[in-house]
C-alpha cells in the first residue's frame, strides 16, 4: 500500500511537491510517479475508477442498508426526511473530498488534511476518530450479518453460536486483505455487484407491492418532528460512512487527482439513489409493526411480496455477501489510517510495518480489537448491540469529517496549496461550510450516552498521542534537532525511513 501520506521534512507546505522530486524538490530514483512511497516508485497503484468507484459504494452499501429500515422503524416514516437530508449532507461531503484530494492525493484522506492545514495533534485526533471508526463499524456490520445468516442457518438464539458467527465473518476478509490489495480490489468488485441485485430488486418490486397502510406513523418517536428527524439520522449516518474511501486510499488509486474526487461523488450518489428507493419500498412493503422487530428486513420484504421464504432467503444470501464484502473494504481503511499516522511517527511504529504491501499490523490489531468488542457486546447482554455500536461510530466518524472540512475552509481561506478565485472559492467555501454544519448537526443527534462513549475513546487517544510526542521530542534531542513543529516533521520523516 501507498507510503506517501504526508509532507516530508522540510517540505514547503505552500506548493505541492514535484512528481518524482524528494522532499527538497530535487529528482526521486522513483521517477514520474514516485509519490514518494520511499520504494523507488515500484509501487503499483492498483486502483483505477471503476474499482474506486466501487471500493466508496462498497463501503457505502455494506451491512448497514440491510439492516437499518429496522432500526429507524420506530421513529416513523419521518426518518425518509432524515434520509433525504443526509443524501444531501453526504453529497457535500464527498465533494469536499473530492476537491481535498486534489490537493493531497496521498494515502490518509482526513488525517493528511487535519495534520497539514493544523498540525501534529489534529492529524492525530483525526486519525485515531477514523481508526475507532473503522473497527467499531466493523463489529456492527458483524452484527448485522448474523441477522441474515441467522434467515439462512438459524441460530436458535445461541449466544456462542451467534458470537462464532460474527467473529467468523470478521476474520474472512481480515484474511483476504493480509493476502494482498490485489485481492482486496477484486472481493470488493464481486461483492459491489452482488450487493445491487437484492437492493434493485426490492427497489423496484416494491413499488409494484407498496401498500401505504404499512407506513405506520409519521412521526412515533414522541419526541418532536426535529427531534426524531436528528435522532434518526444519527442512526442513518451509518449506512453513509464510506464517502471518503477513495481520499483514505488514494496512495493506491491511479491518477488520484482525477480520480478520487470523481469516484467519491459516483459512488456516493449511486448509493444514495439505491438507499431511498430501497427503503421506501421496504416501510411499504413491510407491516410496521413488524418491521420494527426485524431482523432482516430486506428479506421481510421479498417474504412479504411473493409468500414463502424462498425469496427471503436468496436475499439473506446476497445481503451476506454484500456484507463480507463491506467488511473487506472497511479492513482495508482500517489499517490506512494508522499506518499513515505511523510514518509520520504519530502512531506506534509497528503500524507501519508491511507485507505484500499490506500494514499488517493494522489489520490485525483492528480486527483484534472489533472481535472483543463484538463478544462483549454479545455476552454482556445488552439490548440493541447494533444500534449502540452504530451510534459510537456516528459520533466518532464526525471528528475527522468536522477535521476535514475545516481544512477545507481552511485551504481556501489561505491560500494555502493553491489559489482558488471567484465563483470557485464561493462555491467551495459554501460546501465546505455545509458539510461542517451537516457535521455538528449529526455530533449533536448522536445522543448523550453515543458521544459521552465516544469522547472517552477519544480521551484514551490524548495519552497515545502524549506518549508518542514524548518518544519524538527524545529522539530530536538526541539527533541534535531543536524541537518545534518543524523537527517534529523532520523526525516524522526520519521514522518513517528507520521503519522501511
Amino acid at each position: 500500500m501507498s507510503t506517501a501520506l504526508t509532507p516530508d521534512a522540510g517540505q514547503d507546505t505552500q506548493r505541492p511537491p514535484t512528481p518524482g522530486a524528494t522532499a527538497d524538490g530535487s529528482p526521486g530514483k522513483g521517477g514520474p510517479g514516485n509519490d514518494g512511497h520511499g520504494d523507488g516508485g515500484r509501487h503499483a497503484r492498483r486502483f483505477g475508477l471503476p474499482v474506486a468507484t466501487a471500493l466508496v459504494m462498497g463501503n457505502i452499501i455494506g451491512g448497514g442498508i440491510f439492516l437499518l429500515p429496522a432500526s429507524v422503524a420506530p421513529y416513523g416514516t419521518i426518518s425518509l426526511v432524515a434520509f433525504a437530508v443526509l443524501t444531501a449532507g453526504a453529497v457535500a461531503l464527498a465533494l469536499v473530498f473530492g476537491r481535498l484530494a486534489e490537493r493531497h492525493p496521498r494515502t490518509g484522506g482526513p488525517y493528511v488534511y487535519a495534520r497539514e492545514a493544523f498540525g501534529d495533534f489534529a492529524g492525530f485526533l483525526s486519525a485515531w476518530s477514523y481508526w475507532i471508526t473503522t473497527w467499531v463499524s466493523n463489529a456492527a456490520l458483524a452484527v448485522a450479518a448474523v441477522g441474515y445468516l441467522d434467515v439462512l442457518l438459524p441460530l436458535h438464539g445461541s449466544v456462542a453460536a451467534t458470537v462464532a458467527a460474527a467473529l467468523l465473518v470478521q476474520w474472512l476478509p481480515a484474511l483476504a486483505n493480509l493476502a494482498g490489495t490485489r485481492y482486496v480490489g477484486a472481493v470488493q468488485l464481486v461483492a459491489t455487484v452482488l450487493k445491487f441485485v437484492p437492493l434493485l430488486f426490492v427497489a423496484v418490486a416494491g413499488l409494484f407491492f407498496f401498500d401505504a397502510d404499512n407506513l405506520g406513523p409519521f412521526q412515533g418517536s414522541g419526541s418532536g418532528a426535529l427531534g426524531a428527524v436528528s435522532a434518526s439520522a444519527a442512526i442513518l449516518l451509518f449506512s453513509y460512512l464510506g464517502v471518503e474511501s477513495a481520499a483514505v486510499s488514494a496512495g493506491e488509486v491511479r491518477d488520484p487527482r482525477r480520480n478520487v474526487g470523481r469516484a467519491t461523488v459516483l459512488g456516493t450518489l449511486g448509493a444514495a439513489v439505491l438507499y431511498l428507493l430501497g427503503t421506501v419500498a421496504v416501510f411499504g412493503t413491510v407491516a410496521h409493526d413488524r418491521l420494527v422487530g426485524s431482523s432482516a428486513p430486506f428479506s421481510d420484504a421479498v417474504d412479504a411480496m411473493f409468500g414463502g421464504t424462498w425469496g427471503g432467503a436468496a436475499v439473506a444470501c446476497m445481503a451476506l455477501v454484500s456484507m463480507v464484502g463491506a467488511l473487506n473494504g472497511w479492513t482495508l481503511l482500517s489499517a490506512q489510517t494508522p499506518y499513515a499516522a505511523a510514518r509520520d511517527g504519530l502512531f506506534p511504529r509497528a503500524f507501519s510495518r508491511r507485507r505484500r504491501g499490506v500494514p499488517t499490523v493494522g489489520v490485525l490489531v483492528t480486527v483484534v480489537l472489533a472481535s472483543l468488542l463484538t463478544v462483549y457486546n454479545y455476552t454482556a447482554g445488552s439490548d440493541g448491540v447494533f444500534e449502540t455500536l452504530v451510534l459510537v461510530t456516528t459520533f466518532t466518524a464526525t471528528v475527522p469529517y468536522l477535521l476535514s472540512t475545516a481544512a477545507q475552509i481552511h485551504f481556501l481561506l489561505s491560500g494555502r496549496r493553491d489559489r482558488v478565485q471567484g465563483g470557485r472559492l464561493v462555491r467551495d467555501g459554501v460546501l465546505a461550510a455545509l458539510a461542517f454544519g451537516f457535521s455538528m448537526w449529526l455530533v449533536a443527534g448522536s445522543g448523550y450516552a453515543a458521544v459521552y462513549q465516544g469522547v472517552l475513546f477519544l480521551f484514551a487517544g490524548v495519552l497515545v498521542y502524549a506518549w508518542m510526542s514524548a518518544r519524538k521530542v527524545r529522539a530530536g534531542d538526541g539527533e541534535g534537532s531543536g524541537g518545534g513543529h518543524g523537527a517534529d516533521d523532520g523526525q516524522g520523516a526520519a521514522s518513517a525511513a528507520r521503519a522501511r
